[in-house]
């Protein structure tokens, strides 16, 4: 048996059998490209699997050294990856400028960085290994553009020649010479491995005397101001000072590059990694340094705490109430799991776990509640009474004790709202409540959810509570 199959075959022990024989097929069969950033989310629709079966199957697979997973840093204007990196750790910068779009970004873990997933070279060796001998147009389809970017799989030389006007590959340490002719609209000069950008916005009557551009690719200047020049005959200098192959482009801004980067899908942000339960499990060390701060414009955070513990400690014995919180931390461990969510940690008696989406956190409390009924009439007793807390808002994600954690402003609301809760209820803010996913699964279930307006210890406003019954 080689040493892929020995890696699959444990693969099949955790995580499901089914998709994991799908991933198999995909890594003996897929084209190179295929295996290079690989979108779990698109891979999972195409396959027909469930997403989170699919991520958690990825990530275990990862672990096993089956692939090697990429965080990068997108621009959300075009969809190209301005930052990739091995790991989440070394997403240092405070902002990054995409040369393309002419605009800057302070990174957030929402849309701006993906997890991507490319096959590990003792599986499979494929071309994206060595970005730097693709050609031209197969490095924008691998490793420029973002796993958003929906680019067609039939045809996509096609596209790009009907915006491009001349690329060329430039050795390290190089010079060259690009001459064409301007047409009268807006060009762009776009080197993507250093991400260099110069915008002519070429007007007024044709010229026959030719014009001249000269461009430096080093890493720092990224040439974003625009020129103005005449459609007519243009030589462009070009000198590569960096120790890598560039790729300048001569490109129009035409409909053909709009319509190109407007066909986006959805995919696999670190946002949505950081709230799932495997990754935190396999990855739970090494995620976050300790001096990193990454911001999160939303997660919804959940907090749950046993209503009379104490008085159950000295009902029924110590070790007969740990047996039973164990319990009772298993059951919404694994619903918070189900729920595309993750368990941040338990303090005592107390649950935070977070989610991507309100929706998702209020249907693991509901079944949360339901569970705790459930055991309870097995029972026979009324044990364990479970108080709820739900808020969604900005945050920002931390290392703290060694553990990935949050903090911010949502968090305390979130734990204030939970202390709320006398038992059995389901607290909610309007946060929540304003979320039409929210909104989707109350009215699907008759459920009207009473509000009032609370005040919080800490927070200076009031704030809109529902208690979902």
């Amino acid at each position: 048996m080689s040493e892929a199959q020995s890696m699959f075959a444990v693969l099949r022990q955790i995580a499901e059998p089914a998709v994991v024989d799908v991933i198999e097929r995909f890594v003996r069969d897929a084209p190179d490209r295929k295996l290079c950033r690989v979108n779990v989310l698109a891979f999972a629709a195409k396959e027909g699997l469930d997403e989170e079966q699919a991520i958690n199957a990825f990530l275990h697979a990862s672990n096993l050294g089956l692939f090697e997973l990429s965080w990068n840093v997108l621009c959300p204007g075009c969809g190209g990856v301005l930052d990739a990196n091995t790991s989440l750790r070394t997403v240092q910068s405070d902002s990054y400028t995409c040369a393309l779009c002419a605009a800057g970004y302070e990174p957030t873990l929402d849309e701006m960085v993906e997890v991507t997933f490319t096959i590990s070279p003792r599986v499979r060796r494929i071309a994206g290994h060595n970005p730097e001998l693709l050609p031209p147009v197969e490095y924008f389809r691998q490793i420029y553009w973002g796993s958003g970017v929906d680019l067609p799989d039939e045809g996509f030389e096609e596209k790009v020649d009907e915006f491009v006007l001349e690329a060329l590959e430039l050795p390290p340490g190089e010079k060259a010479v690009i001459s064409l002719q301007l047409p009268a609209e807006f060009v762009i000069v776009f080197e993507p491995v250093t991400h260099a950008a110069q915008f002519i916005d070429v007007k007024g009557s044709p010229t026959r005397e030719r014009q001249n551009l000269s461009m430096v690719f080093d890493r720092g200047f990224r040439h974003s101001e625009i020129l103005e020049l005449q459609p007519g005959p243009i030589r462009i200098s070009v000198e590569n000072h960096t120790q890598v192959r560039t790729l300048p482009s001569v490109c129009i801004a035409n409909e053909a590059l709009h319509d190109l980067l407007s066909r986006r899908r959805p995919f696999l942000t670190a946002k949505r990694l950081l709230s799932n339960q495997t990754f935190r499990d396999i990855f739970r060390t090494n995620t976050i340094e300790v001096d990193q701060r990454l911001k999160i414009t939303s997660l919804t955070f959940l907090f749950t705490d046993l209503r009379g513990s104490t008085e159950l400690y000295e009902r029924v014995g110590d070790l007969a109430a740990f047996d039973l919180v164990k319990t009772h931390f298993s059951i919404l461990r694994e619903i918070v799991g189900a729920q595309a969510g993750a368990v941040v940690k338990t303090i005592g008696d107390a649950v935070m776990a977070t989610f991507p989406a309100p929706s998702g956190a209020l249907a693991a409390a509901m079944r949360m509640r339901e569970a705790m009924r459930v055991l309870n009439d097995e029972r026979g007793s009324e044990d364990l009474l479970l108080k709820i807390g739900i808020h969604e808002g900005p945050c920002i994600a931390v290392s703290l004790n060694e553990r990935q954690d949050y903090f911010g402003q949502t968090v305390n609301i979130a734990s204030r709202v939970q202390h709320l809760a006398t038992s059995r209820e389901i607290f909610a803010t309007g946060a929540v409540l304003d979320d039409p996913g929210v909104a989707s699964f109350l009215a699907g279930r008759g459920l009207n959810p009473m509000s009032q307006s609370v005040a919080l210890r800490g927070i200076a406003d009031e704030v809109r509570v529902f208690a979902i019954p």
